[in-house]
């Protein structure tokens, strides 16, 4: 996540092409020609040392005889010379270089390593090596070897393809959509996809960004970036390989259904990320999110000139999730007053195939006025009867006007001419009117909005407060584990399963394991003596399925049903499985229950993104049925019910007919306690409850299986090293005394904190919040707090405290790293009346304490010069406090750690 310069590479003052050549069908060549075409304002040199001369542009032999220090070293030179040029670079003081040319290799002892180690050295960053290059129209730079140089505009394209990125310029020139920036990040040995979404989420020029990835290499990396900058402007991904499957065999029902590719989508989905599935919708995206804002809802206006296409449109609206808006009963009089008798009447306004540009005019001022809608799509079929060219016109002209009227908010027009001319659509483009080839095009373009807005909304929700009676006995559950490791052991035995449930919690039927056939009977009297049925199942390490060797026997209800069954189980079992380990029978209490429904849930281990939850439908056709979501730990309930609900099977979970709704959030509590088991045991790398049988009075475990091994350190950094996401750091709640026995509980940050956050800050005097913030603070909206509550304990931390009498919040204390982990900012705030009685000292001693134990360097701070106070603080804490030399109105505290 590191911006660490990426600013002197993206928007550089000057540039040095090391390897430009005089052939005019070589990459050199094509570089140079398309940094001078460009007309990049900076100071430009070459460097060759075999020419003197490139192209009528003077080359000097190397970096340290040009005449001025470059930003940016874009290198088109042999593989072998790279490491050495780069090394020059740093030496003279460039910031970074850009590494077109290909073949450094990988690995240690390879160019590749060679030149990341001379890039360290002095603290330059590199983009590349293998790469198309880069194209920043804001600076006229086109350092890349594309066919086009795109205009300016507000979008930003990654991408881990040079050839996507060149069909992204030529795309773009036709349709008039400028660009912020495009950058083909190639092998990615510094700057990655992580690290452009940092540097463009806080670019002001960039309205929204796009990505075509292949794979990510640091997951939580990506994360933590992706989700930060989703919360600001929409990011658009389509990554390729859809289809691909995990390398290894799964063991379990939940490792098979978890696919690489599914796996990727939760990721996504919990990032905040709005996924599409090919260029063309990413085409679609790029249209409609460079030109207008999100609506604030999903109702659609569809003004066109035939019948046809305009129920197709709706067809395809209803279908991904929009609502066809109705028509007000004022706009409706309006419009019948205006048009001929022979529209429609209702949504879609069909206007009739003979509709001139007038008709068009008056039907959309009024669907522009009208509230029952939030967006209006023009559609328009070609006919000899009206000019498509002057309806265009027409519609841009209104549309511009209606912009002029509501500048601080115009709702959404989008545009799709059927078959239209260029003219047309460079009409429609260059007023800013989104518009597609075909209405099904134009309504995904909506629904991009929609989406975007719905994503939005989604990270900053408040999710349901966890209840208090659930406190798992993690050390014990971690004992079972740790104890079947060392046992050599990769699967956890029935009994140890239960135990393992019980510890966090879950429900699981009465389940023993018999050694032999005599000992499954004695069982299944104590379980006969309660009323109940047994099945008996073949108890082994080696066989995953038990059903697959005929070693599941059900609704056995007497002891010689018993001893038949368990002999005929061990016999079968020996016989189709010669080699496997038999340990004996699990007996297990039968449960029958008419009107439960059978789920799958589990936790899967991916390559990339570590731990993942798994939810379904269950039984023993899961894999056929692959009716199944994922989602990425940890989960709160409010991610669980969403999981949930992106299932066929959530439907079965409410009542029909005779059948009772399952019991409130009975399921998806079973869900956060996985995740928390996960988060507390990363021994387990498998886990399968199939079936999980819910109803309306819960839930109960009825076969479960665990797979436990090592831990593997997959992420960097504290929090559970299998989680991309990091967990809720528990471990940092503390219990202070501070001065008067004043007893404060002091936790970090959650997302539920939101409520408390208000009521907070009525106790905060407009001062002291203006020490803060530095500016005067009237309100705080829902999304400016939710913003602040909803941390992902990577690059930001808070700590809220308690007062343990009252239970009200009288202080917090926030750190957000810098983009490479170095250095903390930090700000505090303490309720107003309850100042100089130690809290402030008490949480800058633990945010310090936190920010060493995070490998943190350095602590800073901006405080204004009258806040004298804190300044003192400060520096009794050793911070060294310094006048900023270019806002003199504030302090620069900082403290090495």
């Amino acid at each position: 996540m590191s911006t660490y310069r990426l600013n002197n590479l993206l928007s550089p003052r000057s540039v040095a092409l090391v390897g430009a050549s005089a052939r005019p069908a070589s990459v050199g060549r094509a570089v140079l020609e398309n940094i001078r075409q460009a007309g990049f304002k900076g100071r430009f040199g070459l460097v060759n040392p075999r020419h003197a001369e490139i192209g009528g542009l003077a080359a000097v032999k190397s970096l340290d005889r040009l005449d001025f220090v470059p930003e940016l070293v874009v290198v088109t030179a042999p593989a072998g010379e790279i490491p050495g040029i780069v090394d020059q670079a740093g030496r003279r003081g460039s910031a970074g270089a850009l590494i077109v040319s290909a073949g450094l290799g990988q690995g240690p002892g390879s160019l590749q390593e060679a030149t990341s180690a001379a890039a360290r050295k002095h603290g330059m960053r590199l983009i590349g090596p293998n790469c198309l290059g880069i194209m920043m129209p804001g600076v006229s730079l086109n350092a890349s070897f594309a066919a086009h140089m795109p205009g300016a505009g507000n979008l930003a394209l990654i991408s881990q393809s040079g050839a996507i990125a060149a069909g992204m310029v030529d795309w773009a020139a036709q349709r008039g959509v400028g660009f912020s920036g495009i950058v083909s990040i190639g092998d990615q040995i510094d700057v990655d996809i992580a690290d452009l979404l940092d540097h463009f989420a806080m670019d002001h020029k960039t309205r929204a960004i796009l990505l075509y990835i292949e794979a990510i290499k640091d997951a939580r990396k990506f994360m933590s970036a992706a989700r930060a900058a989703a919360r600001v402007k929409p990011v658009v991904v389509v990554k390729s390989g859809r289809m691909a499957q995990g390398a290894k065999a799964a063991a379990t029902h939940t490792g098979a259904l978890a696919g690489a590719d599914a796996v990727y989508d939760a990721a996504f989905r919990r990032a905040g990320v709005l996924r599409v599935s090919d260029l063309r919708e990413l085409f679609d995206c790029a249209e409609t999110l460079g030109r207008v804002e999100s609506p604030t809802g999903k109702r659609l206006a569809i003004l066109t000139n035939g019948g046809g296409i305009g129920v197709l449109a709706v067809d395809r609206l209803v279908e991904l999730g929009g609502i066809p808006a109705t028509i007000s009963t004022d706009a409706r009089g309006k419009i019948d007053a205006a048009l001929p008798p022979t529209w429609s009447g209702a949504n879609p306004v069909d206007i009739v195939g003979d509709a001139d540009a007038a008709r068009y005019a008056a039907a959309l001022e009024e669907l522009l006025a009208d509230r029952d809608n939030d967006a209006v799509l023009v559609l328009n079929v070609q006919t000899a009867i009206a000019s498509a060219a002057e309806i265009a016109k027409t519609v841009t002209e209104l549309v511009a006007k209606y912009r002029e009227q509501h500048r601080r908010w115009a709702k959404p027009v989008l545009a799709a001419w059927v078959g239209a001319d260029q003219h047309i659509i460079q009409a429609l483009s260059s007023a800013g009117v989104p518009n597609y080839p075909t209405e099904d095009d134009a309504v995904r373009g909506f629904m991009h909005l929609v989406r975007h807005r719905e994503v939005v909304e989604e990270l900053s929700q408040v999710p349901p407060a966890m209840p208090d009676t659930f406190v798992p006995d993690a050390r014990g559950a971690r004992e079972i584990v740790t104890a079947a490791i060392a046992d050599g052991r990769q699967w956890l035995e029935p009994v140890e399963i239960k135990h393992l449930l019980e510890a966090y919690d879950i429900a699981m039927v009465p389940t023993y394991a018999a050694a032999d056939v005599e000992q499954a009977v004695t069982y299944a009297k104590d379980i006969f003596a309660q009323g109940g049925t047994v099945v008996l199942k073949i108890m082994s390490r080696d066989i995953t399925h038990k059903s697959d060797v005929g070693g599941v026997v059900l609704n056995l209800t007497t002891p010689e049903a018993v001893r038949a069954a368990a002999t005929d189980i061990l016999a079968r079992a020996r016989k189709l499985r010669p080699e496997a380990r038999i340990g004996g029978v699990i007996v297990q209490a039968m449960v029958v229950k008419a009107k439960a429904r059978e789920l799958i849930l589990g936790l899967a281990d991916d390559p990339t993104f570590g731990t993942v939850v798994v939810f379904g439908r269950g039984g023993t056709a899961v894999e056929i049925i692959n009716d199944k979501a994922l989602a990425l730990p940890p989960l709160d309930l409010q991610l669980a019910r969403d999981l949930i609900d992106r299932t066929r099977v959530s439907r079965l979970l409410k009542s029909y007919r005779d059948v009772p709704a399952v019991k409130q959030d009975a399921v998806a509590m079973v869900l956060v306690k996985l995740a928390q088991m996960a988060a507390d045991i990363p021994e387990i790398r498998e886990f399968d409850i199939n079936p999980l049988l819910a109803d309306e009075t819960g839930v109960t475990a009825v076969d479960a299986r665990v797979a436990v091994g090592p831990p593997q350190r997959k992420f960097a950094g504290s929090g559970p090293a299998n989680f991309a996401v990091r967990a809720y750091p528990s471990q940092w709640e503390r219990r202070l005394e501070l001065k008067d026995d004043w007893r404060i509980f002091v936790r970090p940050m959650r997302p539920e904190d939101e409520p408390t956050i208000h009521e907070f800050l009525r106790h905060v005097t407009a001062h002291d919040l203006r020490l803060r913030f530095f500016a005067p603070m009237k309100e705080f909206t829902h999304e400016f707090i939710a913003r602040l509550t909803q941390l992902d304990y990577a690059r930001a931390m808070a700590f809220i405290a308690f007062d343990e009498a009252t239970g009200e919040m009288v202080g917090v204390v926030r750190l957000h790293s810098d983009s490479i982990y170095e250095t903390g900012e930090y700000a505090i705030l303490l309720r107003s009346d309850l100042k100089g009685r130690g809290l402030g000292w008490a949480l800058m001693q633990l945010i310090i304490d936190y920010a060493r134990s995070e490998g943190l360097k350095t602590i800073s701070g901006d405080v204004l010069q009258e806040n004298t106070v804190m300044l003192d603080m400060c520096r009794q804490l050793g911070f060294e406090v310094r006048p900023d030399p270019a806002e003199p109105e504030i302090c620069d505290v900082r403290l090495k750690l």
